[in-house]
């Protein structure tokens, strides 16, 4: 996962630990998509302790002899489906926090929010002091799509 995260040349990288809690400890909330054994996608989340009703996306890597199949969206798809399974039908509300510059990770969760018919609602978060002492990181406002409340199978 971690090897991925680093191809995509875009993301933070975290520690190989970090992604082998999200494999394990939050195996619920995180996919990973292969092709003939290869890792080709993942994305990371989890339930923030006080909100179980909120799956948080952290990462959302895709390999690039895998980008623009729209495996990311598959995979999106296929992990609220499978939260709200979990959560035997009960809403489910998708947050993540992205840069004002990310044009591509935007346009994803603006089309998935399209695609589940809810609105997509930003506000801030983070900012840039927040993130980094020398404010290089840019802000990383909340957006939050939701809440989802039918099945993409229906």
């Amino acid at each position: 996962m971690r090897r991925l995260v680093i191809e995509t040349d875009v993301l933070d990288v975290n520690s190989t630990y970090t992604y082998l809690l999200m494999a394990t400890d939050f195996a619920d909330t995180t996919i990973v998509a292969d092709r003939d054994g290869d890792l080709c996608g993942l994305i990371t989340g989890y339930h923030p302790p006080s909100r179980p009703e909120v799956l948080f996306v952290w990462q959302v890597a895709v390999a690039r002899a895998a980008q623009g199949t729209g495996l990311a969206s598959v995979m999106l798809d296929g992990l609220v489906e499978r939260v709200r399974l979990d959560r035997h039908g009960h809403p489910v509300t998708v947050e993540a926090t992205v840069a004002p510059d990310n044009a591509a990770s935007r346009a994803f969760f603006a089309a998935f929010a399209r695609r589940q018919g809810v609105p997509l609602v930003e506000e801030p978060r983070f900012t840039a002091a927040d993130l980094d002492v020398d404010q290089n990181h840019p802000d990383e406002p909340l957006l939050r799509i939701g809440p989802i409340t039918t099945s993409m199978v229906d």
